[in-house]
């Protein structure tokens, strides 16, 4: 079968164990199931700050065909982290001689690094290949929690940017139409352009990998851990003190099994209050545990699958997206989550009939009434007094797999 060639730059790649690689690898694994050949241009690991992950490699499609190139190392004094910045000259380069010597029918660009989009403009006006920017995350953001003056200046350069390397594209993507809507209304009120909302979706193989000798980051007996993995979010403050309330109540009522601890795992360096202060706030921190440093994925993969039950702490925004949903259901482990109502995450968790152990949130709702939503459900959690019998088939529409087909169907239509 003739194959089309989609060059995808991406400044990281395994072993980087950064969430952002998982896009153009659950995407690129599937590519050639739908006659489209993915070519991934990033940078050489040894330009990475961050420490690698050598078992994320099991991961990606060999598939894939992998091209390297250089970026400028990380001076003292740190002046210039994203390697997007780094390695944006060596990128443009190396992809305009890939273009020139090779047949590529489309550029796609999955952002952040933010800076990375300026290279479709940048590309397109030298060899007039059509692009697609792919939006993991909103570049142009609400700040409003906060208020410090890299927030300020981030969004006063994205302000002025994003104008200019969307201008020209022939595609904008997302892992939520929620994501890249504004986009649209910003830049395209008076020009119509191919768009397409395609979650970041999941690989089943991925939970079939063991990863043996693994240290847990619970005592091995007497411990049956909730455990949520990942960023804490900003606008997650409100659910986590809701929780940590209703749980001082039980813990006051002696309602609580000392046994059930909760781990809080890879929450990253964000600013303000942090999970751990407000467990002491609220005097749980004996049975509260945060770790902020990142793990490997298939370290959490292992983690949620031997966890006593998987917690996600949504957003009170509507658009947060499901992929740590995705992660739980597949861990076949209970799954307690707190969600905007009209986060994708619930009506995937309804399909699948997994709601038995959902909190859902509106900007009507009572804080009272949450509190008291959040405390019936961990009695439920705590007692196992409900049944747990998700329906998993319902996810392959929402399956990396289905996310590629979506994106292909879009880049024939273009070309």
């Amino acid at each position: 079968m003739f194959m089309k060639n989609l060059l995808i730059i991406y400044p990281h790649w395994v072993p980087s164990n950064l969430a952002g690689v998982h896009r153009p690898r659950l995407i690129a694994n599937f590519l050639n199931d739908f006659g489209w050949h993915p070519i991934l241009l990033t940078v050489s690991p040894e330009y990475y700050e961050e420490l690698a992950d050598p078992d994320i490699a099991r991961t990606a499609s060999q598939d894939i065909e992998v091209i390297y190139t250089s970026a400028y190392k990380v001076s003292k004094p740190r002046v210039v982290g994203d390697i997007g910045l780094r390695a944006f000259p060596f990128l443009y380069k190396k992809a305009v001689e890939l273009i020139k010597t090779r047949k590529i029918d489309f550029l796609w660009i999955p952002i952040p690094s933010f800076y990375s989009a300026l290279l479709g403009r940048l590309i397109h006006s030298k060899t007039s290949l059509p692009y697609g920017i792919d939006y993991i995350d909103p570049w142009v953001r609400d700040i409003s929690n906060r208020q410090d003056w890299r927030s300020k200046l981030s969004l006063f350069v994205a302000q002025r940017l994003e104008p200019i390397a969307v201008k020209k594209a022939a595609l904008i993507s997302g892992v939520s139409t929620a994501y890249y809507a504004p986009v649209l209304e910003r830049n395209f009120k008076y020009k119509a352009i191919a768009h397409v909302g395609m979650p970041y979706g999941f690989d089943p193989k991925d939970h079939n990998i063991v990863i043996d000798r693994l240290k847990f980051p619970w005592p091995d007996k007497g411990c049956e851990p909730l455990v949520y993995a990942g960023a804490f979010l900003p606008n997650s403050h409100l659910f986590i003190k809701l929780l940590f309330q209703a749980i001082k109540l039980k813990v006051e009522q002696g309602a609580w099994d000392k046994n059930k601890q909760l781990f809080f795992l890879g929450t990253g360096f964000y600013a303000g209050i942090t999970i751990a202060d407000y467990a002491k706030q609220y005097g749980i921190e004996s049975i509260v545990h945060e770790v902020r440093e990142r793990f490997p994925f298939l370290h959490v993969l292992n983690f949620l699958s031997a966890a006593y039950a998987v917690m996600i702490i949504g957003s009170t925004e509507k658009h947060y997206t499901a992929s740590k949903t995705y992660q739980a259901l597949l861990s076949k482990r209970p799954v307690f989550g707190i969600f905007h109502k009209e986060s994708s995450a619930v009506t995937v968790m309804e399909e699948c009939q997994a709601a038995s152990l959902l909190v859902e949130y509106t900007e009507q709702s009572e804080e009272q009434f949450l509190l008291s939503d959040i405390a019936d459900k961990l009695e439920l959690l705590l007692n196992g007094q409900f049944q747990w019998t998700p329906d998993l088939s319902k996810l392959e529409k929402y399956s990396a797999r289905a996310s590629a087909e979506a994106l292909v169907h879009k880049l024939n239509d273009i070309i």
